[in-house]
Formats: C-alpha cells, sequence, structure tokens
C-alpha cells in the first residue's frame, strides 16, 4: 500500500507492533535523543516511537525512528515486515525499472492549514526543536525534504531536486544549510550565485516514508525523486504548489518552510554528530531565509538520530544507496550481480560480478569509485566472485581471506574526491581510495591456487527447507 502521508504509516506502524507510543512526561534533551539512539539498538525490528508529552512544549507531538529496522522499511515499501534485508534490495531494483511514474497533483495540502509570514514567521514556534548529541552547535532539522529548481532550466521537471540535507537553527527564520559539492542543490546554489540571485526553497517536514527514502537516494541529475517515489509506491506521489516560492511540495507534509537561499552569504555551521559516527565541526556555509511557515493542526515533528552506526540514519539510506550504484554499474558491466553500499552511506560497498577477463574485477570497482555517488563517496571497494553473497557477511571475510593477495589484489588510488565529512580525509575532501579484489583469478591470470572448490552436498538445499520447517514446527 502507499502512503499520502505520515500519519498514515505512522498507523500501520501501530497495527503491526511497530510504533512504541510513550506517554510518559519526558524532556526534550537528553530524553528524545537517547531514546531514538536507543530504540534503533533493538535490531533488525526496533520500533518507531511518538512522543506527545514532552516538557516545555504543549501539545507537541515528535515521532523517531520511523525507518529505523529493516521491519520499518519493509512496511515503507508495503512489504512484509519480515521481509529480509536481499529480498528489499533486489525488490527496490524491480521498482527503480518502472521509472518515471509522473505526479498526481492535489489542491487543498493538509499543510496549507496555518499560516505564518512576515514577522510573525518564528520556527520555535511551530516545532518543539532539540539538540540530537551533545556536542551539536544547536537544533537541527535533519529529516526534511528540501525541494530546489534548476535556475537555468527551472521548467525541467527532472531537475527539481528533493534532498535531505542538515540545516542549523540560527534564529526564528534563519537557518544554516550544508550543502555537500556532490549534491544537486549545490549545482542550483551555484548556478544562483553565478547570475546574482538568491535561490528559492521550500523544506517539507513530516513526510509519508518513501519520499524520506527517496529524498535520501542518489539518483542522476535530472532524475525526478517524485517520479522515482511513485515507482517505488506502485502509484503516483502526491504534490501540492508552494504558495510562495511555486515549488512542488508532498501533498502530506506535516510543515512547510518556504523561502531562499541568500546568495554569496555565508555563517558558521556546525559542529553536529554525523552519519560517519563523528562530529565534523563548524564550517562556513550557506544560510537561509525563511519567509514563510505552513503547517497542519497539532503538526509531527519527524526527527533523525544519527550516530554511531546503526542508528536510523543508516536504514533510511541502506537500500537506496545500492541500487543506483548497481543500476549505473549493471548497465555498462552487465556482468556485475549485486552491490552491497549500506554501510556508512557506500563509503565502503561490496559488489558481486562475474569475471570477463583477468583483472576484470578490478575495473568494474574503479568504474564503482567515479560514478555520480561513488566519487563522493565509495573508498573502498570490496570485489567478490559472483556466487558471493555481498549481504552475507561471513561469506565475504571467507573471500577476503583465502582469494586477496595483497600482493598484486591490494590497490591504493592517491588524491580522490569524497565528501569532506569524512571524517578520514586529509585535507577535507581528498583520499585515498582502495580496491580490495577477492575475485578467483581467471585467464590471463593465473595466479594462486583455486581449482578444487569444495561444494555444497546436492540435498543441502532440501535439508535447509526441512530443518527450518522442524524448527517451525517444534518453536522453544
Amino acid at each position: 500500500m502507499a502512503y499520502d502521508d505520515l500519519r498514515s504509516f505512522l498507523d500501520t506502524l501501530d497495527r503491526e507492533g511497530q510504533l512504541l507510543r510513550v506517554g510518559e512526561r519526558v524532556d526534550p534533551e537528553p530524553d528524545l535523543a537517547a531514546a531514538a539512539n536507543a530504540a534503533a539498538r533493538l535490531g533488525d525490528t526496533a520500533p518507531a516511537l511518538h512522543f506527545d508529552n514532552i516538557t516545555g512544549f504543549t501539545g507537541a507531538r515528535v515521532a523517531a525512528n520511523v525507518h529505523g529496522s529493516w521491519a520499518n522499511h519493509a512496511l515503507a515499501l508495503g512489504l512484509p515486515k519480515t521481509t529480509g534485508i536481499r529480498e528489499q534490495v533486489e525488490e527496490f531494483v524491480r521498482r527503480w525499472d518502472r521509472f518515471p511514474v509522473p505526479v498526481e497533483r492535489r489542491a487543498d495540502p493538509p499543510w496549507a492549514t496555518h499560516v505564518l509570514e512576515g514577522e510573525d514567521v518564528d520556527l520555535f514556534q511551530v516545532l518543539p526543536l532539540h539538540r540530537l548529541n551533545e556536542g551539536d552547535g544547536g537544533f537541527y532539522l535533519d529529516k526534511a525534504a528540501v525541494i530546489s529548481r534548476d535556475p537555468e532550466d527551472p521548467e525541467h521537471f527532472g531537475k527539481q531536486n528533493l534532498g535531505v540535507y542538515r540545516m542549523q537553527v540560527k534564529g526564528k527564520a534563519r537557518l544554516g544549510l550544508q550543502p555537500v559539492p556532490m549534491h544537486d542543490i549545490a549545482l542550483h546554489l551555484g548556478k544562483a550565485e553565478e547570475r546574482g540571485e538568491d535561490l528559492p526553497v521550500a523544506i517539507a517536514i513530516g513526510n509519508e516514508p518513501v519520499i524520506s527514502i527517496v529524498a535520501a537516494t542518489p539518483m542522476a541529475y535530472d532524475q525526478s525523486e517524485y517520479e522515482m517515489a511513485g515507482a517505488l509506491r506502485g502509484e503516483p506521489a502526491p504534490v501540492s504548489t508552494g504558495g510562495l516560492t511555486g515549488l512542488d511540495i508532498p501533498w502530506g507534509a506535516e510543515v512547510v518552510l518556504e523561502g531562499v537561499v541568500l546568495g554569496r552569504e555565508r555563517e558558521i555551521e556546525g559542529p553536529f554528530g554525523e552519519f560517519t559516527g563523528h562530529y565534523s565541526g563548524g564550517r562556513r556555509m550557506p544560510v537561509i531565509r525563511v519567509d514563510r511557515i505552513s503547517y497542519r493542526t497539532d503538526p509531527v515533528f519527524e526527527t533523525l538520530y544519527l550516530g554511531m552506526p546503526w542508528t536510523e540514519v543508516d536504514y533510511l539510506i541502506a537500500a537506496n544507496t545500492c541500487v543506483p550504484v548497481y543500476q549505473q554499474l549493471k548497465a555498462e558491466f552487465p556482468e556485475v550481480r549485486a552491490v552491497n553500499a549500506m554501510y556508512t552511506h557506500g563509503l565502503l560497498a561490496i559488489i558481486s560480478t562475474r569475471q570477463r577477463y583477468g583483472g576484470f574485477a578490478k575495473a568494474v570497482g574503479m568504474r564503482a569509485m567515479t560514478t555520480p555517488h561513488g566519487l563522493g563517496y565509495i573508498k573502498t571497494a570490496i570485489m567478490v566472485d559472483e556466487d558471493v553473497d555481498p549481504f552475507d557477511l561471513p561469506q565475504v571475510m571467507w573471500a577476503l581471506s583465502t582469494k586477496m593477495n595483497p600482493a598484486g589484489d591490494l590497490v591504493n588510488i592517491p588524491n580522490l574526491p569524497v565528501l569532506s565529512l569524512d571524517p578520514g580525509s586529509q585535507p577535507a575532501g581528498i583520499t585515498n581510495k582502495m580496491i580490495l579484489d577477492a575475485t578467483t583469478p581467471v585467464p590471463p591470470d593465473d595466479r594462486g591456487h583455486f581449482g578444487q572448490p569444495v561444494q555444497d552436498l546436492p540435498e543441502t538445499a532440501d535439508w535447509i527447507s526441512k530443518l527450518a520447517a522442524l524448527r517451525e514446527e517444534n518453536p522453544r
């Protein structure tokens, strides 16, 4: 099923036993972030959290860990909550092939119920803001979908970007924005500044779950996230028009901010506890002026906890990082079987491929590092054979430990780009990248002694099914 707003998805999570409603009174700091941090530690069936009794905020409602388990991620895609990781990624690939699915335009969005403009704009009046980690430089919006258009081609729907970017609250109508150079909004802002203009933006907070997934998906510059949302949902994504900016905004959002990124204006932003598990420090970053706030009655503020993996962000950017890299590699190398880029947004990727000839796997690894996402992220590529499941880490570790000879299978490439948030980069944004080739050599590469691999007995598959059935019949 497809969801039109966050509330309907929370209801489904509740029915499926995947939502905990915390009725006791909690403090905004540290309780909200600590609870979200703790929830993600409950494993692959961790629940979402809902708070409605928060000290200092009358009537406020906060949702956390909404995507923070494989069970919740499956339900977001309309799959049974027991669907496995590999199966979710494979289903993601199948739905990706439906792209593009045109949007459905709707009037009267619920987020237009209440409006604050001019001197009345006050983020603190609408949002129950709180810090996520004790070293953060302030309050952050970190699970909002930011919408912007290419200033040079504003009518091109595919070049309208929908992305998740962290935003630091600088005042009642002011936000700091961190646009990573590899991301589309950075390209939009650069073009606007070259024209001497501000960049209009809309910020949608509290969205239906697939909108959050596509907003965190590294798609091509001219591919529409809304049209991908339709492919993943199985029906068109509903959008409405922003009254101030004219941008296309998710119809079911809880809160919408409209304004501009101020051209050529920079302020210190940060530090912030990032998805890398480290604080990112403070840097001079662009500034957003908020000119209008629109919101539903009693809006639900959705927040995303980031910290030492795994947390909710790691589930949110797992399958949707694997699939674009897989699709891009598969288009050029049909031998590629699967890509596991779930780790830290793809800073490490495990790629399964059949080898066309000796050295082929290393070439695929180098190409992965130059895909649109790989340029800024894939720092380590582990290459494995086609019969090794890159989502099965014991199999991957076996391949690494038996087939990778550092003398010829470790490729170290110096001084390549990476996102500046990578704590290992030196200087920030520059790193060496590495390929670990754990594939079986094929001619003309004749290294090693791999001619007699042990194979499963023919009856093993039947016994797996038989033993699984016996275990279900005799639960303990």
